[in-house]
């Protein structure tokens, strides 16, 4: 499920400004927290994701917030 397009944006400045950030997605039914800097936003197989600098992929749809900011979830 795509993400809100504003949000988008706003995960793109993040990874301009190679900004620490703080975020929270669901994995396997459970939260988990982390610090990070977004490395690139990529789509892959009609997916989208943020790849970390530790080479680590999220799903754009299993976010639940970044930087304390709640992800709305569609355009």
């Amino acid at each position: 499920m795509p993400i809100s397009c504003s949000f988008y944006d706003y995960l793109e400045e993040a990874a301009t400004l190679k900004q620490a950030s703080s975020i929270k997605y669901m994995k396997d039914n459970c939260i988990v927290k982390m610090e990070a800097t977004i490395q690139t936003l990529i789509i892959k197989d009609k997916v989208e994701y943020m790849v970390l600098e530790n080479g680590k992929a999220i799903r754009l749809d299993d976010l639940i917030s970044f930087n304390g900011k709640m992800l709305p979830k569609s355009c």
